[in-house]
């Protein structure tokens, strides 16, 4: 047989891996980094670019091909509001499949908190008496229930629905899919909030003891652990965009946590009473957080700028329950009923303490209610309250694109266990959790502390000795001890005239260094200004000065002072 018959058969049949194929051509008009010379270095910011240029071109082509909004309740005039339309409603004018999501769970031992899994598909419920549940919503599968006859405060899914951790009265259990205790993590004391960070895989809780602690899941080590200062805290919220901790305590005070900070990054008072309820909104970029008070007064945060709040407004009932959903539109639970927002309405800055416009609004008569949560990639908000959980229908709140790579709602089994090894593998560092993620993978601005050593050549601020670098500073001591009063300051040479050998400029240049007041003077020599050194050294400055001026007299090269009346006057 030809060999090239073979080989354009075998090339027909075969293709790389996945792993190795290029996602799209590379982009046109892509700038090259011709002007560094490292290759290596250039090679980099050449690939950088390039994927950068790829994704935008992607965006677009995204934008361009995902037309349709998410669908949302419409009015046919101006006399119709939409929050006068009830879940019955609702659920008649959705399709079969919507409709799933309209339940009532009738449970004893609540109240309850829930927590979706990041593709949507799971649900994992828990009761302040110890009822722990796992489940797929959508086709009833129950994985795991447990009656743990102790107080439990919150639950959360770890990198997937096959772990998830429980804040039970004293310590953070965690349990695998089938509801079997893994471990027990004793460093998590009186734990009352949970939260995880699915791109460091770190598992984040506050209690009542007030410290914050880091732990991560993949190596079991505790990242960071600090102590907030201000008392137990019973609220937790993630910014997902660049994965900082928004705490909120009993005085008020709303602080922003990362795990390379030992103190606070930001610390806002937000309320006069308690902060009960805190959310960052996931559709703009993490810029708008949502708080809400013991006061009854709901505030939303521009987390570009700190002086004031975007708008606020009082509810009925005291503290609320906050949740932002995918699409941008917020929920408040407080008193007997859930309410929903949709922005730009809650965005826009707005002088009177007026609440926003309401899109839709659902009474609840089982309080309190004390979690809200919205399903990915669906129009669905679970309201966790003392009898159960209570699922309502929101048109238009859920993001109708997902993007299987991150979280997919259709994965199977070797799906997940491919995404979990790539997790593993693209596991970011705690380092680099900052308020601005930008700044990675960007290039260092040049340092602009620079200085000449010796006026030869620039050297970088942080290359200098620490002499040089506390002279640029203006911290140093550059006062020296004198030499030997006798030289004359006659320079290299002799009284004669006569140039001095190196041998005998070494011997003159010792000369009066076994002196005390000399040996005093260089113990006290330091890169800091000490006073008693600087008033001796001004001492002989003087003494000197005045050694100088009679030798100048003697010789006849300057005239003898003669005394004034005035001399009294003259500051020393």
């Amino acid at each position: 047989m030809d060999p090239l018959l073979v080989k354009a058969d075998v090339v027909k049949h075969t293709s790389l891996p996945k792993s190795l194929r290029p996602t799209s051509p590379p982009p046109e008009n892509v700038p090259k980094h011709k002007h560094i010379k490292d290759l290596k270095l250039r090679t980099k910011l050449n690939r950088q670019a390039i994927h950068a240029a790829r994704s935008k071109a992607l965006v677009e082509d995204a934008d361009l091909l995902l037309t349709g909004d998410a669908g949302k309740m419409q009015v046919e005039n101006e006399m119709e509001r939409t929050w006068r339309i009830g879940q019955d409603e609702i659920v008649q004018g959705a399709g079969q499949e919507a409709t799933k999501g309209r339940r009532e769970l009738k449970l004893d031992g609540g109240p309850y908190r829930s927590i979706y899994s990041r593709n949507g598909r799971h649900l994992a419920i828990v009761g302040t008496m110890g009822h722990v549940a796992t489940f797929d919503w959508q086709t009833g599968t129950m994985h795991a229930e447990l009656q743990l006859q102790e107080t439990c405060r919150d639950i959360t899914f770890l990198q997937d629905q096959s772990f998830f951790a429980v804040a039970q009265k004293k310590y953070v259990f965690i349990y695998d899919r089938d509801g079997v205790e893994l471990h027990r993590l004793k460093s998590h004391i009186e734990p009352t909030r949970l939260e995880f960070l699915p791109y460091h895989w770190l598992l984040a809780s506050v209690g009542n003891t007030g410290f914050l602690k880091y732990q991560d899941t993949s190596t079991g080590n505790i990242v960071a652990e600090h102590r907030t200062k201000l008392g137990a805290c019973h609220t937790l919220a993630q910014n997902k965009h660049n994965a900082v901790l928004h705490l909120g305590h009993s005085n008020g005070v709303v602080t922003l946590w990362t795990p390379n900070l030992p103190h606070p990054a930001v610390q806002l008072l937000a309320h006069l009473g308690p902060v009960v309820g805190m959310s960052v909104d996931p559709s703009s970029g993490g810029r708008y957080m949502a708080t809400s008070g013991q006061d009854g007064v709901v505030k939303v945060w521009d987390c570009r700028n700190w002086k004031g709040a975007v708008r606020e407004w009082t509810t009925r009932g005291g503290g609320a329950e906050l949740e932002w959903s995918a699409k941008g539109a917020l929920s408040v639970a407080v008193g007997g009923s859930v309410n929903v927002y949709t922005k730009p309405s809650i965005q826009t800055p707005h002088p009177a303490k007026a609440p926003p416009p309401l899109y839709l609004t659902h009474p609840i008569p089982h309080r309190p209610l004390t979690s809200v949560r919205f399903c990915p990639f669906q129009d669905i908000l679970t309201i966790g309250h003392n009898a159960g959980l209570s699922s309502i229908l929101v048109p238009g709140v859920g993001e109708p694109n997902f993007d299987s790579t991150e979280a997919d709602p259709f994965e199977n089994k070797k799906a997940r266990r491919e995404r979990e090894v790539k997790g593993l593998l693209d596991k970011i560092q705690p380092d680099m959790i900052t308020l601005n993620p930008d700044f990675i993978g960007s290039l260092a601005p040049q340092t602009k502390l620079t200085t000449a050593v010796n006026d030869t050549h620039d050297i970088p601020f942080a290359r200098l000795p620490r002499l040089e670098r506390l002279r640029v500073q203006g911290k140093a001591d550059d006062t020296e001890a004198v030499d030997d009063d006798d030289d004359g300051g006659e320079g290299d040479g002799d009284k004669s005239g006569k140039t001095q050998s190196r041998a005998e400029k070494e011997k003159r240049k010792m000369r009066g260094k076994g002196k005390s007041v000399k040996r005093y003077l260089r113990k006290q020599r330091k890169n800091v200004i000490d006073p008693t050194a600087v008033a001796i050294r001004a001492k002989l400055e003087k003494h000197r000065e005045e050694k100088r001026v009679a030798r100048a007299v003697e010789k006849g090269q300057m005239e003898p002072h003669k005394p004034s009346a005035l001399d009294r006057f003259r500051r020393p």
